[in-house]
């Protein structure tokens, strides 16, 4: 093994995201990023004693190119005698009927493709590419779109049956590996562009932090990202602590007590409000965190929208969330 392989294995072990007798499920499109992960893998199966399997979704947006994608995985996965999966999507008009963007509509079809295969053919883990540039990305997206910590925390090494092995290694480490081992891959030339969002960070702002920050910037987003996982454990066992101390908090029944609540610091107040929207299927927004926690401080019977036809509103010392309309709204 050279110095990539072994640092692939030694964060695989490190990190426990595959041990022997798993069924990992690759994610290979064919550009350097899985390309990278496949042939780590195969390099490391020996050890490692997994089962590996490939799965390559061909969206069908890009022609010809799409179907050479296919083509180049399907014939790498016979050279090493990995068994290959592949579906072929209509992503532009499952966008249309959807009234999801293509991203959006092509990142449900795989993940839902993968699932599939994960139930029918007994896979276990399902391992993507993301490598540390890809995190630093999505650091800086989720940013820009208005994050709280979860959202600094970036991709995680482990989400359930997903795993990201790559995420310790920058895209050039990745790049120089398969030109040292001859390892060709598949350029998908609208990661070029700069129409989408992801694509404008990373073509466009990334390099110009680059250009001004060199190599400090990626370790630097890799080492916020791991502070922001480790506080986000703090505060859900801090909360969970919290919870199960107070009485009147019954955040399974959408129920709180507003002075319990009270008693609380603003940032302890949002948190469990957080969990109470997730716990109600609710999106969490700043927005909507500000106006129910602005409940706390009204008079009883106010109320304000939360989402689709559910509202909280403070009745009777507590806050409570309800189904816009509801016959026991006597206001």
């Amino acid at each position: 093994m050279n110095r990539i392989e072994k640092k692939f294995l030694e964060n695989i072990r490190r990190q426990r995201l595959a041990e022997s007798g798993d069924a990992v499920l690759l994610a290979v499109s064919g550009g350097p990023d899985s390309m990278a992960l496949l042939h780590l893998f195969a390099a490391a199966s020996p050890v490692l004693r997994c089962r590996l399997g490939v799965a390559h979704c061909n969206f069908t947006l890009r022609g010809k190119e799409s179907d050479g994608d296919e083509a180049f995985v399907r014939d790498v996965c016979r050279a090493l005698g990995i068994e290959c999966h592949v579906r072929r999507f209509d992503t532009a008009s499952v966008s249309l009927a959807w009234k999801k963007s293509v991203e959006e509509s092509a990142r449900s079809l795989r993940y839902d493709f993968f699932d599939e295969l994960c139930r029918e053919a007994g896979f276990t883990r399902i391992a993507t590419g993301h490598h540390s540039g890809d995190n630093a990305e999505t650091v800086l997206f989720n940013l820009f779109r208005g994050t709280g910590v979860s959202g600094l925390r970036g991709i995680r090494a482990r989400h359930g049956a997903i795993i990201r092995p790559l995420l310790p290694f920058t895209r050039w480490e990745i790049v120089a590996y398969l030109e040292e081992k001859q390892i060709a891959w598949r350029d998908d030339h609208t990661n070029e562009g700069i129409e989408y969002d992801r694509n404008f960070i990373r073509n466009r702002v990334i390099p110009v932090i680059e250009e001004r920050f060199g190599s400090k910037f990626s370790p630097s987003m890799q080492r916020l990202s791991a502070q922001a996982g480790e506080l986000e454990a703090f505060i859900d066992l801090h909360i969970s602590r919290l919870l199960e101390a107070q009485p009147g908090l019954d955040l399974a029944g959408g129920k709180l007590h507003v002075g319990a609540m009270r008693q609380l610091s603003i940032f302890e107040r949002k948190e469990i409000l957080k969990r109470a929207l997730k716990l109600q299927g609710l999106p969490v927004d700043s927005q909507a965190l500000a106006r129910i926690a602005g409940l706390l401080d009204n008079q009883s019977g106010r109320s304000v929208p939360v989402g689709a036809g559910v509202e909280a509103v403070r009745q009777d010392g507590f806050l409570r969330f309800r189904q816009t309309g509801d016959p026991s709204d006597h206001r």
